[in-house]
Formats: structure tokens, C-alpha cells, sequence
């Protein structure tokens, strides 16, 4: 759950005809302070992680059709998902219960949006139905290129979801789809987090009474083409402030993780949403399951889109580790997310879970 905080746009002045959303005109400045020697680019790109990808590596993939099945295959399929929550923090889901049918047309909806012009998009309250400041692009608190995030998302709470849509019915039809994406999603990801609680040995219904339709929310996301493959991400490197995040994308490509150290590339598979773990669960878990960085990398010529899932608490929701002795002080997510902000605004990342260390 990265920072992508609004950028108020003047849609009675011209935007930019460069590129939707307009960030060139828009981050001029960076663009003016940015490195185009060649020379420089070369030495930048020795010495980036973030582009010396070792191998391209599958997260595990974890059959969920064997939580149906008897009680051996059953509890081997809840030990794969602790497993990887541990080893990981990522990992892809097959028969998920979420039909290829539901999946497309709420890609094809979500693509009808985005490919909306840029002053339509800036009015999401007006000609989306959406509540105001759902649409945010870029990143306004970047100083420099590398903290620009080359993407734009609307954000979307649940509780939203039945009223969303466009109030041209022959331009979108996006509630019906969202919502019928949105509740198979959610089941599963409740579903998720008490398979790993009960890996715990806590049995309890944590999720279910502080994780609630009206804490949790979707993201559509857009990562257009961009011609600066060497300092632009999609997205920034960050870990999610959630508990865990439930991701469904195209076959573009692009997300990357951290696994031993190193970063690698995820190969998109179409048959599986991917799962990881939030900073909350790590705290909730003390440590055992692994919220780790991640990102998107950019295409100079080939659009992303994703559709991820949130499952978040209420803000007064207490964070507080399920076994001792404690790695992390008790936090209410209200106070993680205004430190997380905080951050942001001052350092222009997020430190995270490291602010609630004991």
C-alpha cells in the first residue's frame, strides 16, 4: 500500500499533450535535473539492485482446490500457504474460486476507465460516481526521478462499490463487475488470513470482526508506457501497510520482489492471483510471516494494468503481536499509517514497521 498521494489538477489549463496522466508536464523539473549523459546511465545501471535481476523466479504456486479434499491434503495446503507466507510473504493461488469469466470482464471494465480522457479521470466524483480523491497519480512529494512512481490508480473503499460506475451507462458499466470481483475477493482473503492465524495457533475471528467491508478497499491500477526505463519505476519499492494484499494482473510483466536479498521478476501466470503479506501481519504474527519489498518496473512501450485487493482494519484497530516475547510495541493502524505519512512527506519513503520495534 504505497504512497500515491492526490495531484490536484487544473483541468481548465492545459495538461499536456505527452502523455495521460501528463508527467512530464507536470515533473518538468525533475525531468530538467535528471541524468542524461550516457556515460552516468551506464554507471547507474551497474550499480542498481533493482535491475540486476538474477533469475526470473515463481513465487509458490498453492492449489486451493486441496482445501476441499480430505484431511491429509487439507492441512498439507494450510502448511504451503504458512510456508510461503514465512519463507516468501508472496505466493500465487490456483483454483481460487474466482471465475476467469469475473476476472476479464473486470479487467476489460477497468481498462474502459483509465482509457477515459484526463480531465474525465480527474473528476472521478462528477463522472465516475466515485467518492472525491479516489484517483491519484504519481508521486508528489518525489524530489528526484527515482522516488517518481510512473503509474496512476483509483482507490476504491468497498462500501463504495455498489454505487461506482459511470452515469453513462453506455460508456461504463463498471459497478456490476467490480462488485461481483470485489466480494469474491474478499471471501477469499478472509478465507487466507484464518488459514494462517490458525497455522499460529490462534483460531480466532480477529479478520472477521476488525477487517470489515467498510476498513477494506480495491485498487485499480494503470502503469502507462514510459521512455525512461533507468530511473522511473511503476512503483516504488515499498512493502504493503495492510494485512495481506490480494493482486490480480495482466501478462505484461513487471513486478519484482526481494527474496534472499536479491531482487527477481515474477512471471505473470494467467491462471493464478498472487498473494502477499502486509506489515500488519508481520507484527500480528511477530515475525513469522514476511512482509517484503516489492515493485513495479516500468515498459517503454507496453501499458499494465492490476486489479489488488486490500484487507485492512478500522484505524482504532490495536496491532499487537499474537506471541512473546513481543518484536513490535502494541500500534493502532491509525497511528502506523500517519507515521508511515509522515515519512513520506519527510524522508520521501516509508520506514514502516521498524518506527514499532521494541
Amino acid at each position: 500500500m504505497v504512497e500515491i498521494h492526490n495531484l490536484m489538477a487544473n483541468t481548465d489549463q492545459p495538461l499536456g499533450m505527452d502523455s495521460d496522466p501528463p508527467f512530464h508536464e507536470t515533473y518538468k523539473t525533475l525531468f530538467a535535473n535528471s541524468i542524461d549523459d550516457e556515460e552516468s546511465r551506464t554507471k547507474i545501471s551497474q550499480n542498481d539492485d533493482r535491475l540486476v535481476i538474477i533469475e526470473e523466479r515463481d513465487p509458490p504456486l498453492i492449489d486451493l482446490s486441496r482445501l476441499g479434499l480430505d484431511e491429509v491434503e487439507k492441512e498439507g495446503c494450510k502448511e504451503e500457504i504458512a510456508h510461503a507466507a514465512h519463507e516468501w510473504g508472496f505466493f500465487q493461488v490456483i483454483n481460487h474460486g474466482i471465475s476467469k469469466d469475473i476476472l476479464e470482464k473486470m479487467r476489460d471494465e477497468q481498462v474502459k476507465v483509465f482509457k477515459q480522457p484526463f480531465h474525465n479521470k480527474c473528476r472521478e466524483d462528477k463522472f465516475l460516481n466515485f467518492s472525491a480523491g479516489s484517483y491519484r497519480w504519481g508521486t508528489p512529494t518525489a524530489t528526484s526521478l527515482r522516488q517518481l512512481s510512473w503509474s496512476e490508480a483509483f482507490h476504491i473503499p468497498m462500501t463504495d462499490i455498489p454505487t461506482s460506475g459511470a452515469f453513462n451507462s453506455n460508456t461504463l458499466t463498471l459497478s456490476s463487475s467490480m462488485e461481483q470481483f470485489a466480494t469474491k475477493v474478499a471471501s477469499l482473503a478472509q478465507k487466507l488470513a484464518e488459514i494462517l492465524a490458525e497455522k499460529l495457533g490462534h483460531e480466532s475471528k480477529f479478520f472477521q470482526e476488525h477487517c470489515l467491508p467498510s476498513t477494506c478497499y480495491l485498487r485499480l491500477n494503470r502503469y502507462p508506457p514510459c521512455p525512461i526505463l533507468l530511473e522511473i519505476f511503476g512503483l516504488m519499492p515499498h512493502t504493503d501497510s495492510d494485512f495481506l494484499t490480494i493482486l490480480h494482473q495482466d501478462q505484461v510483466g513487471g513486478l519484482q520482489l526481494v527474496k534472499d536479498g536479491k531482487w527477481v521478476a515474477v512471471k505473470p501466470n494467467p491462471e493464478a492471483l498472487i498473494i502477499n503479506i502486509g506489515d500488519l501481519f508481520q507484527a500480528w504474527s511477530n515475525d513469522t510471516y514476511k512482509s517484503v519489498q516489492h515493485c513495479v518496473v516500468t515498459n517503454p512501450t507496453k501499458e499494465r494494468f492490476s486489479a489488488a485487493y486490500f484487507l485492512c482494519p478500522s484505524y482504532e484497530t490495536v496491532i499487537e503481536s499474537c506471541s512473546k516475547p513481543w518484536v513490535y510495541r502494541k500500534f493502532s493502524f491509525r497511528e502506523y499509517r500517519q507515521k508511515v505519512q509522515e515519512d513520506v512527506q519527510k524522508h520521501g519513503y516509508k520506514v514502516g514497521l521498524p518506527r514499532f520495534l521494541i
